[in-house]
């Protein structure tokens, strides 16, 4: 898609204008949901506004596109139908047989069961790297490396990396640097600024905010590669449907005021579990203790609405903090405006047992949603005893 139409002002006039515009026909000050498969032509190849069939271009996901990539800064981004097809798109674009891949060594299950259980098929290898560990990444790096992909904050465990360091690293080597920034939202974190060349986002999370749509983004200043990644859009057809790229675009209106208070409720809520008894360890990029703070103060505006702990009853105190919760609703999933629990290890993350990546049994994750706090408070202390 094209460069966004609205110039880069402030974030949240972004997240209200960019790519929408009032309608010209009817003046509807909302994007409307163009639910149509096919558009007129004024004769043979006389496309309305390059319009032919909705799995190649629609009017609102076109909106959604140009939104997300002022978001993001960058010149270019493509909506998926799941973050799962953002991830695939990206790669098979810069991968092929024979190809090496860094991931995190605690990547979100659904990532590496797809590196893992169906690219490995096509002969395509990978090396799990702590995020935060230049010199491993470094030395993790071959000849046949194409990517270095990176969350960060990361999913569950909330470790950071160092987005410019890794920037400078993948550009000496010649390999394409990718962060996912789904924890992070671009409201909090810019990794194009920062150096990266792909963004990918699950837009189910925060950016839709709502947990009423799937989603996904892929977002770039390479003209190049957007090429590529809509050539598989249209060619694989993981699109978004345009009443999911209008929930999606409704969504980011609110993004900025919804993230500040998911770090304010994050932030109180770190301070109980860091007084209670059953916890042994909290992971908060917002913890001046925690190992990545430094790196997080300098990249991100706010630490996030994620929350990871671990509690020493082991398993089975963690097994019981996600069942006796009440506000904090136990389900997969996360940055809807509900705050929910689970457990990664039998949940999200099962796919990584066994693995490199398998998380601590007795790890507990929290999305932090946007209710009272007080009311959180009083949940997560009854829950815990």
């Amino acid at each position: 898609m094209s460069q966004p139409s609205v110039a880069r002002h402030g974030f949240a006039t972004n997240a209200i204008h960019a790519g929408q515009e009032p309608d010209p026909t009817t003046g509807s000050v909302i994007v409307p949901i163009h639910a149509t498969s096919t558009y007129a032509q004024d004769g043979v190849g006389g496309l309305r506004g390059g319009y032919e069939y909705s799995r190649t271009g629609n009017p609102t996901r076109t909106a959604l596109e140009e939104c997300l990539a002022a978001l993001e800064g960058g010149r270019h981004a493509r909506a998926f139908a799941s973050g799962m097809a953002a991830t695939d798109t990206v790669l098979r674009t810069l991968c092929k047989p024979g190809d090496h891949l860094i991931i995190p060594d605690d990547a979100y299950g659904g990532t590496f069961r797809l590196i893992d259980k169906v690219f490995s098929k096509w002969g395509i290898t990978h090396t799990p790297v702590a995020v935060s560990d230049l010199d491993a990444m470094r030395a993790a790096i071959r000849p046949e490396t194409k990517a270095i992909w990176v969350e960060t904050p990361t999913n569950p465990l909330l470790n950071i990396a160092d987005i410019a360091g890794l920037a400078q690293l993948a550009r000496e080597h010649g390999t394409r640097f990718v962060v996912d920034n789904t924890f992070a939202t671009p409201y909090l974190q810019a990794p194009l600024d920062l150096g990266a060349d792909i963004v990918v986002h699950s837009t189910t999370k925060y950016m839709g905010g709502h947990s009423d749509v799937i989603g996904g983004a892929v977002v770039t200043s390479d003209e190049e590669l957007d090429a590529e990644f809509g050539f598989l859009q249209n060619g694989a057809g993981a699109v978004p449907g345009p009443f999911d790229a209008w929930l999606t675009l409704r969504g980011l209106k609110t993004l900025a005021v919804r993230m500040d208070r998911h770090c304010d409720n994050a932030e109180r809520i770190v301070s109980l579990l860091l007084s209670h008894p059953a916890v042994t360890w909290v992971g908060y990029p917002g913890l001046a203790e925690h190992p990545g703070h430094e790196v997080a103060v300098k990249q991100m505006r706010r630490p996030g609405g994620m929350v990871s702990f671990r509690l020493a009853g082991g398993v089975e105190a963690a097994l019981a903090v996600c069942s006796k919760t009440r506000l904090f609703t136990l389900a997969e999933s996360l940055g809807g405006v509900e705050s929910l629990i689970e457990h990664p290890g039998k949940m999200t993350h099962a796919s990584t047992a066994g693995s490199q990546l398998e998380v601590p049994a007795d790890l507990v994750r929290l999305s932090v949603g946007i209710e009272d706090a007080d009311d959180l408070i009083a949940d997560l202390t009854e829950a815990l005893g």
